[in-house]
C-alpha cells in the first residue's frame, strides 16, 4: 500500500471512531449527541477529564475498547507519518547519490549553465539528438524540472570553481553558458577556461558590447537573442519565403528536414573518396550543403569531384533517418 493510501486509511479509521464513539455514547448511555463526542475525545485523547456522568457497566467496557482502539490508530499514524517522512528523506538522498555517481561518470559531455527558457530550449535539443549534458542551476525548482524530464542536473552557482568542478568540468566537451546577467555569464566563461583550456564555450550576450568581453574571457562563440530577434523579424518582412525555408530546416515550423554536421571518422569508407564516387544522395537521400575542412574552412556546395578527408564535417539536409544512414557510413558502422 502507498504512502497517501495508509494517511487516507488513517483518517478513514479516525472519522470512523469519532463518530463510532459518539453514536455508541449516544445509544448506550442516552447521551446527547455533543455529550457523546465529548466523552468520545476525553477518551481517545486520554487527558483523563470527568466523565458526564458515572458510566454503566456497557458504558465502561465501551470506554475501554474505545481507548485500545485510539491506542492503535494513533500507533498506526506515527507509523505512517514517519515512514513517510523516513522514506522520502532516503529518497532524496539516494537519488542525490546516483544523480552524482551518474555525473562523475559523464566524459565528452555538454554543461549548460543556467536552467532558464534558454536553458530549457538547450536541453530539449540535447535529449533530441541524445546528447550527454548536465545542467547546473541555482534555482533548486528549475533543478527539479530537469530532473523529472529525465536529466541530469545540480543546483549550484556557476560562477563558483568549486561547482564546475562537480559537473566534471574537466572531462567536458563544450559549455554553455546562458545566464540571466553577463556580469555573471563572463565569471563563468572565465572560470570554465582556466579548468579547462580546450573546452568549446558558447555564451549568451544580452548587452550590445558584451560579446567582445566574453570573447576576451575565453568564450568561443556568443549569441546575441536580441539581435537574432531583430534579425529575424526584419527577415519575416523582407524574405518571407526564405524565412518560411529556415523555420522548416531548423524545425521551428513543420518538423520535416533537418541540417546536420557528420564527421568521417578513420575508418569510414568514405574516407578519400570523392562525393561523386560516395553517391550520398544516392545511398541515404541527403542533400550535402557543404564540407567544414580540418583548418575550419567552410567549402560551400563542393563539387562531384571533391575528396574527402579524415575528420572532415559533412554538412548535410534531410530526414532524421537519412541522416543517421549517413552517420553510420561516417562512422563505419555495420548496417549500411
Amino acid at each position: 500500500m502507498e504512502v497517501h493510501q495508509k494517511v487516507l486509511l488513517v483518517i478513514i479509521l479516525f472519522l470512523v471512531m469519532m463518530f463510532g464513539g459518539t453514536f455508541g455514547y449516544m445509544i448506550i448511555e442516552e447521551m446527547s449527541f455533543f455529550d457523546g463526542l465529548y466523552m468520545t475525545v476525553i477518551t481517545i485523547s486520554t487527558v483523563g477529564f470527568r466523565e458526564v456522568h458515572d458510566l454503566s457497566t456497557e458504558g465502561k467496557i465501551f470506554t475501554i475498547i474505545l481507548i485500545f482502539s485510539g491506542l492503535f490508530i494513533a500507533a498506526f499514524a506515527v507509523t505512517v507519518v514517519s515512514t513517510f517522512v523516513i522514506e522520502g528523506e532516503f529518497k532524496f538522498l539516494l537519488r542525490r547519490r546516483k544523480m552524482e555517481n551518474s555525473i562523475s561518470k559523464l566524459k565528452d559531455h555538454y554543461i549548460v549553465c543556467g536552467a532558464g527558457d534558454t536553458g530549457f530550449y538547450i536541453v530539449g535539443q540535447f535529449i533530441k539528438r541524445k546528447v550527454s549534458y548536465v545542467v547546473i542551476e541555482k534555482d533548486p525548482a528549475k533543478v527539479e524540472q530537469v530532473i523529472e524530464h529525465g536529466g541530469l542536473a545540480i543546483e549550484g552557482d556557476a560562477t563558483i570553481e568549486e561547482d564546475l568542478l562537480k559537473v566534471n568540468i574537466k572531462k567536458a566537451r563544450g559549455l554553455l553558458c546562458c545566464l540571466s546577467n553577463d556580469a555573471d555569464n563572463v565569471f563563468t566563461v572565465l572560470t570554465a577556461r582556466e579548468l579547462n583550456p580546450d573546452l568549446f564555450i558558447v555564451s549568451r550576450a544580452i548587452d550590445d558590447k558584451a560579446d567582445l568581453k566574453l570573447l576576451k574571457a575565453g568564450a568561443d562563440k556568443t549569441v546575441s537573442p536580441n539581435e537574432i530577434g531583430g534579425v529575424r523579424m526584419a527577415s519575416m518582412i523582407l524574405r518571407p519565403a526564405v524565412v518560411t525555408f529556415v523555420e522548416v530546416v531548423t524545425r521551428a515550423g513543420q518538423m520535416t528536414v533537418d541540417l546536420e554536421e557528420i564527421t568521417i571518422e578513420a575508418k569510414s569508407p568514405l574516407k578519400g573518396s570523392s562525393l561523386a564516387d560516395a553517391r550520398i544522395p544516392e545511398r541515404t537521400g541527403l542533400i550535402v550543403i557543404a564540407v567544414k575542412k580540418l583548418d575550419g574552412e567552410i567549402k560551400f556546395n563542393p563539387g562531384p569531384q571533391y575528396v574527402l578527408s579524415e575528420m572532415e564535417n559533412l554538412i548535410v539536409m534531410g530526414h532524421e533517418d537519412e541522416v543517421e544512414k549517413l552517420r553510420t557510413l561516417a562512422a563505419a558502422r555495420p548496417g549500411l
